[in-house]
């Protein structure tokens, strides 16, 4: 039976080191004994994971992912993908210790027939990279949680803050805004490739690879849920940024919401000295950073991400991670949860064949989504009527009104006709400028 472990295994697996046995253990993680905890669960539950490697950190560590899927290695027609990507900064544990955990849990609660968790990994392809920065952390462990210094391992081994280092495609959104330009997948600058730090190039090739649908980034440093735009649209007006909304303002609140009212004490709103109401902020709102992982993957592709700040302590002791995984477990399975809402379907030709790229655009919303390359699409919504318009080079719109409901997504699938050739008209030229702002200085800040 798939998800179960054939018996003349569990002799060789018992001699494994750091099986789910002794890994449930709560402690920190060394480089080492984080991806004997990682293969550990690959092999509990080999019919449901897979480990992959993203690419390396600047000194050789692998960015290892483990991913749940009751296929897995497969991309499943209207399964949607999901990530969470722990300790981006080296020195913000707390993440990459609950997405261990949480990959432990997911593995024993998939053995023991929880029907919450095999419906989850059923319907969803799950990929958890517990850390984005192994260089960083293992800068920081040497330190220790007591003597741990605010900047200490936040950056990577040639001390860049990987949270600062993707393409600022944001100043090219602002600009196209204005100019109705696009407003989805804008273009990289050119030799995009040799201005960022290897975890960061691993990543976006990453992103390239995979259709993601929703993602959450684990930091420490403040208690609150943390939604796009990060940057500024404005200059500051009394010395304090203001609000950056995205297209999707309000789904990004249910979204950010969703976790914090999951979690123990983070829509209490008051959290290690600061204040935010409902326990989620708006990025900019809170202070203005260019160049982020969140803004990024709603600019280039068509991944839905906010930021989770989840501990004060940003290496917290080992003696708080029971109660911070009791905090969090249920935030970080009611969050992957959000991922089957909205709309979903397949892009087909009039043969029935899949139309990889085919743009959805819903009116109102000034943020299209594309198709995968099997001509699957994925559109989060809040409940409500929409007027939904797939469309592709060479072929007539179609549109469709659909009502969406708190429940699970509803299916709408397009079926495009050819265009005759005195119909197909050019599309405004849109322009590839790169409008990259200068370097930004570096904030003593969570984010």
């Amino acid at each position: 039976m798939q998800g179960w472990t054939p018996p003349g295994l569990w002799a060789l697996l018992l001699w494994l080191p750091g099986l789910l046995a002794s890994g449930s253990d709560f402690k920190h993680h060394r480089y080492e004994e984080m991806v004997r905890a990682l293969f550990a669960v690959q092999n509990e539950c080999p019919y449901i994971t897979r480990i992959y490697s993203i690419g390396q950190s600047v000194e050789g560590r692998h960015l290892y992912v483990l991913e749940f899927s009751d296929n897995p290695g497969i991309h499943e027609a209207l399964e949607p993908e999901f990530k969470y990507v722990g300790n981006m900064h080296g020195n913000e544990v707390l993440g990459r210790e609950l997405l261990i955990k949480f990959a432990q849990f997911l593995c024993e609660e998939y053995q023991a027939r929880n029907q919450r968790i095999t419906r989850l990994i059923h319907d969803t392809r799950i990929h958890i990279l517990p850390s984005m920065n192994p260089d960083g952390y293992e800068v920081a462990a040497r330190q220790g949680p007591e003597f741990n210094g605010y900047l200490v391992g936040r950056g990577n081994a040639r001390e860049i803050d990987l949270n600062r280092n993707f393409p600022d495609l944001n100043a090219l959104m602002y600009y196209y805004e204005k100019n109705n330009g696009r407003n989805h997948h804008l273009p990289l600058p050119d030799n995009w490739e040799q201005q960022v730090e290897p975890e960061t190039l691993a990543v976006i090739k990453w992103m390239q690879s995979y259709n993601f649908v929703l993602s959450a980034n684990l930091h420490g440093g403040a208690v609150v849920a943390n939604y796009p735009f990060d940057k500024s649209r404005y200059p500051r007006i009394r010395g304090r940024t203001t609000h950056a909304d995205t297209p999707d303002d309000k789904l990004f609140r249910k979204l950010a919401r969703t976790y914090s009212y999951a979690h123990s004490w983070m829509h209490k709103g008051w959290n290690c000295g600061d204040f935010f109401d409902e326990g989620i902020t708006n990025g900019a709102s809170w202070y203005s950073l260019s160049k982020g992982m969140q803004d990024f993957n709603y600019l280039y592709t068509n991944c839905f991400e906010i930021t989770l700040e989840l501990s004060c302590n940003k290496f917290p002791p080992e003696s708080t991670l029971p109660g911070e995984w009791m905090a969090n477990r249920e935030a970080l399975v009611s969050y992957i949860e959000q991922v089957h809402h909205g709309i979903k379907g397949m892009v087909y030709d009039e043969n029935n064949n899949p139309i990889h790229k085919a743009e959805i655009s819903v009116a109102g919303i000034n943020h299209d989504v594309t198709s995968g390359v099997d001509g699957d699409y994925f559109r989060l919504l809040l409940p409500g009527t929409y007027t939904v318009t797939a469309s592709a080079p060479g072929y007539l719109p179609s549109t469709s009104t659909v009502t969406v409901g708190p429940a699970e997504a509803i299916q709408l699938h397009f079926y495009l006709k050819k265009a005759k050739k005195q119909n197909l008209k050019q599309k405004p030229h849109k322009s590839k400028r790169n409008l990259s702002s200068h370097k930004t200085s570096l904030k003593l800040s969570p984010r």
